[in-house]
């Protein structure tokens, strides 16, 4: 069990380590303390949205702007043949005052003003119609080109940041993202320009065709009608935000709970669980409650500022009708114009909100495409060639933490086609040899070297290429067996892929299975055993065929008799390859051409097995305690299996 506690503590401390590392100067500035207006992120995605070399979706953005300008003159018109209808209907009754305001040749025709009244509805709403297609895919191949864009770029960034960040937050600021730029498109093209030049055409119509007192009263509540609703959007999205963040919480309590099932069940904690998640669920009820109430409270007051605004309105309309001045129709045409004008002011405060929402989405996702890998390639640098494969290490040093160095001056050398294993006692640094040789950290001095090329000044994808990994912990992709053993080298043939599988000795495993190489391995290779993972990523390795191998405590996470398997294959693998292997087990090492004693960032000891042990050293006092752990599990094995034995020869007692 010291083993195994030990163990993890190695892999835990580095990564809490790097946690509280400063960011390196190439890894990219920190977050702006202020968020950019609307202005700066559409300069930002302006070269998105009016895409270079796409004539196609530049015709469709003219296109779609000039049928929202015609959409708009069609939604004008609509209350003006409501009003001729109205103002033709009243004098086909006798109003001669009526009659004079409606244009020759319509009086006799109301019918045919409705008719004109129904064709400019269902031409308002069809070319708007129009003009939401011709835009979404402008829109949508925006969203595609940005998160491609930043996809790429999180594969480009350090495995410093990756282990900073959460996974699952980076694929939410990468959804999010995409969702903000299609909403910020949409609302601003589709919905909030639209509203400005409705705006701005009902307050000269009215000023035109009645008087400027009209557009002073509209103009008013608008203006009031809009600062109701930025103040109250705003206090909402505080109450908002803790509706969201308890949601959040609850979810997050009740997804954590589940997954651990059975440690609820080992201590009989469904009560307690239970509790944890009702807290969170009650601070959701409380602010879900100040949601709606919230809610209520901005919907009336934006109905009472309407309400009031089109009451002077009509007041002023009656007003002129009783002068003189105007007619029925006029009347009529006020109260349409304005009631058309209440749809798109209904929904200020949401797009108010969605639009700054979209705003911080988007930012989080331009944050991301700002920072610079901490590990880039020099400009015109090379390919890696692998003639020999020879591995050096020349007085590395190394710290994630310039306060706790993990590597001071390690030197040694990998000859071409031979085995060197590294050891040592946990923390010692052995796992971050084989990161800085993938380069996903550079060494802070010193330079690591194959065939005479420093690996800091070729190509990392050359680099990569040409070293084949075995990991302790295998993760596979959510996907089949076959899937994930061509990951190794994807132009494969089916062929190759059953021999990388034979020479990794889960074949039969793989043909015993009734869909073969099309079986799902689950989320994370779950459905797998640790043998049959171990065994999937050597046939992936073996696939890739690289001159370089790291086995990377392949079989700590093994028991004994899955062990030895695996480590047999492993030997096979290695035959002719460079080999790095850092081990945990002692017992998978004793074959290696020399192995390397690691103790706190320094190389204490060299040799071969029995030259290490005769020496009495640290390897020495290594491989006595795990053979004193390993005689341990023995015996208490040995006595569990008597016990059992001895309980199940037990007479039953007569009754």
């Amino acid at each position: 069990m010291r083993l195994a506690t030990a163990a993890s503590r190695r892999k835990i401390l580095p990564n809490l380590t790097m946690a509280k590392a400063p960011v390196p100067a190439g890894e990219g500035a920190p977050a702006p303390l202020e968020r950019p207006g609307l202005l700066t992120t559409y300069r930002r995605l302006w070269p998105y949205l009016w895409p270079h070399g796409r004539a196609d979706l530049q015709r469709r953005v003219f296109i779609a702007f000039g049928l929202l300008f015609v959409a708009k003159a069609a939604t004008m018109v609509m209350p003006f043949t409501f009003k001729w209808a109205t103002d033709a209907l009243v004098a086909a009754i006798g109003e001669k005052e009526a009659a004079a305001a409606v244009p020759a040749g319509l009086v006799s025709a109301p019918v045919l003003l409705i008719a004109l009244y129904g064709l400019s509805r269902i031409a308002m709403a069809g070319l708007t119609q129009v003009r939401d297609g011709l835009f979404a895919k402008v829109a949508m191949h925006a969203v595609r080109k940005l998160a491609l864009q930043t996809f790429e770029h999180m594969h480009r960034l350090s495995l410093r940041f990756h282990l900073e960040r959460k996974t699952g937050g980076l694929t939410r600021v990468l959804e999010r993202g995409r969702s903000g730029i299609e909403e910020l498109s949409r609302l601003m093209v589709l919905t909030l320009v639209p509203t400005i030049v409705e705006l701005v055409l009902v307050l000269g119509i009215l000023a035109y065709e009645f008087d400027w007192l009209y557009s002073v009263v509209v103009a008013t509540m608008i203006a009031a009608y809009l600062g109701f609703t930025w103040k109250a959007t705003e206090w909402r999205i505080g109450i908002r935000r803790r509706m969201n963040n308890s949601d959040t919480e609850a979810n997050t309590k009740a997804v954590d709970s589940l997954l651990n099932f059975e440690t609820v069940k080992y201590f009989g904690a469904e009560g307690r669980e239970t509790a944890r998640y009702d807290a969170s669920m009650e601070r959701y009820e409380k602010a879900s409650t100040q949601t709606y109430v919230s809610l209520a409270v901005l919907n009336a007051g934006q109905a009472v500022i309407f309400t009031l605004g089109m009451t002077a309105v009509m007041w002023l309309a009656a007003r002129d009708i009783m002068a003189g001045r105007t007619t029925i129709g006029g009347f009529v045409l006020v109260n349409t114009m304005l009631v058309q004008l209440s749809m798109p002011l209904n929904f200020m405060g949401m797009i108010y909100r969605e639009i700054k929402q979209a705003l911080i989405d988007i930012d989080d996702m331009f944050l991301i495409l700002q920072r610079n890998p901490e590990i880039a390639d020099r400009p015109g640098a090379p390919a890696l060639k692998v003639e020999a494969g020879t591995v050096r290490f020349e007085d590395v040093r190394f710290a994630y933490n310039p306060d706790r160095p993990i590597l001071r001056g390690v030197s040694f050398e990998v000859p071409a086609g031979r085995t060197v294993a590294i050891v040592g006692p946990s923390g010692a640094g052995k796992s971050t040899l084989s990161r800085l040789l993938f380069r996903f950290y550079e060494p802070q001095s010193g330079r690591i070297t194959i065939d005479g090329q420093d690996i800091a000044a070729v190509r990392q994808d050359s680099l990569r290429a040409a070293i084949g990994m075995v990991p302790q912990d295998t993760v596979l992709f959510n996907d089949t067996i076959g899937y994930n053993i061509r990951y190794g080298r994807w132009e494969a043939s089916e062929a190759e892929v059953r021999e990388a599988a034979r020479l990794a000795q889960i074949d039969r495993f793989i043909e015993s299975l009734p869909e073969g190489y099309d079986t799902p391995v689950g989320e994370r290779g779950l459905k797998l055993s640790g043998g049959e993972k171990q065994r999937v990523a050597i046939a992936r390795t073996i696939l890739k065929g690289p001159p370089i191998l790291v086995l990377d405590e392949a079989t700590s996470a093994l028991d004994s008799f899955t062990e030895r398997e695996i480590q047999a294959a492993l030997d096979r693998v290695s035959q002719g390859r460079t080999t790095l292997v850092i081990a945990h087990r002692l017992s998978t090492v004793i074959n290696a051409d020399e192995i390397l004693v690691l103790d706190q960032g320094r190389v204490v000891e060299r040799g071969d097995h029995a030259g290490l042990l005769a020496r009495g050293g640290v390897y020495a006092a290594l491989w006595n305690r795990q053979r004193e752990a390993d005689a341990a599990r023995e015996a208490l094995k040995r006595a569990e299996d008597e016990r059992s034995l001895a309980e199940a020869v037990r007479p039953e007692p007569v009754i």
